[in-house]
């Protein structure tokens, strides 16, 4: 039931992204980004296979992804990034799909809906972005995504973790550091990685 319903939210992200044909962005400056993830990101979520047993600190990028790439875009690229993982590492493939569905496409998904509600909410505003979308909406999409990753698992039959929400909450700022830092840095010298970004509506002087 639990492998079920992962690979049931897993189709339904793809076969929406798919259906936005988002793969036309990749003529344009992002094809750069994307490919930098596939093939670094991999590692990165083979980490904890890698860490003594207990010890799984986890990062996501799923968040940066969207800021980058788009959500469309992101979720085939996590695809990609999931199947280098199931190929290179040692986990089964429903550990795979887990690590697919609540690392990446939720939190991604998450943060699309963090975004949209900035913008529908807040001023267009530098600060707004980098902050408020790249920092503390990663924060927020992370924590969510493993707050219902844990309550989940528990209708599934699973344990409960000791301390999981405090471990959630703290890998979710790691997320946040990462993904902040890079928003920055990308908004200062390569805003055209960005699909989320837009100088004319962030950088536009305020209006009298």
């Amino acid at each position: 039931m639990w492998t079920t319903l992962n690979l049931l939210m897993a189709l339904a992200c793809v076969l929406v992204a798919a259906w936005l044909r988002p793969w036309r962005m990749l003529r344009g400056p992002l094809l750069t980004p994307a490919l930098a993830a596939v093939a670094l990101l991999p590692w990165v979520w083979l980490l904890p296979q890698k860490m003594p047993q207990g010890l799984q600190v986890q990062l996501s990028g799923a968040c940066l992804l969207v800021l980058m790439l788009g959500w469309p875009l992101a979720v085939l690229v996590l695809a990609a990034v999931a199947t280098v993982v199931w190929q290179v590492g040692q986990s089964p493939a429903d550990q795979v799909l887990v690590q697919w569905v609540w690392i990446g496409l939720v939190p991604a998904t998450l943060a699309l809906g963090v975004g949209a509600a900035l913008r529908r909410w807040l001023p267009a505003n530098l600060f707004i972005y980098t902050l408020g979308r790249a920092f503390m909406g990663t924060a927020l999409s992370m924590f969510l995504a493993g707050v219902m990753l844990e309550w989940l698992s528990e209708l599934a039959g699973q344990p409960p973790r000791e301390q999981a929400m405090v471990a959630r909450w703290l890998m979710a700022w790691g997320d946040a550091f990462l993904t902040g830092m890079a928003g920055a840095i990308f908004v200062a010298f390569v805003p055209q990685w960005l699909a989320t970004w837009s100088d004319e509506r962030y950088l536009r002087p305020p209006s009298d």
